[in-house]
């Protein structure tokens, strides 16, 4: 159970938002990912997990640490089922990617402490360019694994997002 493995959480918040027990966020996701990790020094294992995914369930949590085992991190993806192309900076096609390699990466993010804590000794611009915590953690030369997440697992980013996060909860 996903009770008996978590031993703390710890909230990154901007300053006007935060409560006892939580922390300042950084100016990047990532530097409000060291903000907390700074505040768990004992912690082992870390869980990452944005607020903008809020129908995240028990069962992909426990999915991703059960993943953790052999590996620096486990990460919930989707794989992509769209065609994608990478582009010229003009927006011409330099080439079709193959999509069944492909992946969506989501949160949440599952790592052995001591391997994200190296991935985000890395200066500020760094941390800024990073989309997820998993690319620090394999620039660093760590191994991570993917775990395939369900549909349900949605990031709000758009008005229609929320609506979708809403009608799953009603």
């Amino acid at each position: 159970m996903l009770e008996a493995v978590c031993d703390r959480v710890v909230v990154a918040a901007p300053p006007d938002w935060l409560r006892e027990g939580w922390v300042e966020g950084g100016a990047s996701r990532s530097e409000s990912v060291r903000n907390a990790l700074a505040a768990a020094p004992e912690a082992r294992t870390v869980v990452v997990h944005d607020a903008a995914r809020p129908l995240v369930t028990r069962q992909l949590v426990c999915a991703c640490l059960d993943a953790l085992l052999g590996v620096d991190g486990a990460i919930a993806a989707a794989p992509v089922t769209d065609t994608v192309k990478e582009s010229y900076p003009d927006g011409t096609v330099l080439r079709t990617l193959d999509r069944s390699r492909l992946w969506a990466v989501q949160t949440p993010q599952v790592f052995r402490a001591e391997s994200l804590r190296r991935a985000l000794e890395v200066d500020d611009a760094t941390l800024a360019g990073a989309t997820d915590d998993a690319s620090l953690v394999e620039a660093a030369g760590g191994t991570v694994r993917l775990v395939d997440a369900p549909p349900g697992n949605i990031k709000v980013t758009t008005p229609a997002d929320l609506a979708r996060v809403e009608a799953a909860l009603c």
